[in-house]
């Protein structure tokens, strides 16, 4: 998410700024004035990858990564209007389009979801199922036959 607040005016460098981002909270002012904002974070965030800079000596632009990247936040401070996420409509993309982990995250998403809508087992379930398959056949001393799985 990228964040942008403009001052009350005047011209300011870097070194006037205050700013103090944490993995669920945020400040952001001139140094000896009260913040212009200030509270808790909607939900976490990567404090590593946090970055901010001073843009046209007015303008404080943040660049925050979420913890969890694929919540949707219906704001990005807790106690602020809230938008519907419900009404927002994500750009069609390819899958082509998209690097190679996150490919290979919705690919997943979408066989799990093919799979409960056919009341099959998840990519997970057949996971679990082939771990144990494993299992058995590497301890044939062991008895299975009360066991209830699922």
């Amino acid at each position: 998410a990228v964040v942008s607040t403009q001052s009350t005016g005047g011209v300011y460098k870097s070194r006037d700024c205050k700013v103090d981002i944490k993995d669920r909270s945020l400040s952001v002012g001139l140094k000896g004035q009260e913040p212009i904002i200030k509270g808790e974070l909607f939900a976490k965030i990567l404090t590593d990858e946090a970055m901010w800079h001073l843009e046209d000596s007015q303008v404080v632009v943040l660049t925050l990564e979420k913890f969890n990247k694929v919540e949707w936040w219906g704001t990005i401070m807790k106690g602020d209007t809230e938008i519907s996420t419900k009404k927002v409509q994500p750009e069609n993309s390819k899958l082509g389009d998209l690097d190679g982990e996150t490919r290979g995250m919705v690919e997943k998403m979408m066989y799990d979801q093919r799979q409960k809508a056919a009341g099959k087992p998840t990519s997970d379930d057949e996971k679990k199922a082939e771990t144990m398959r494993k299992f058995m056949e590497q301890h044939p001393e062991m008895d299975f036959s009360k066991c209830k799985w699922g």
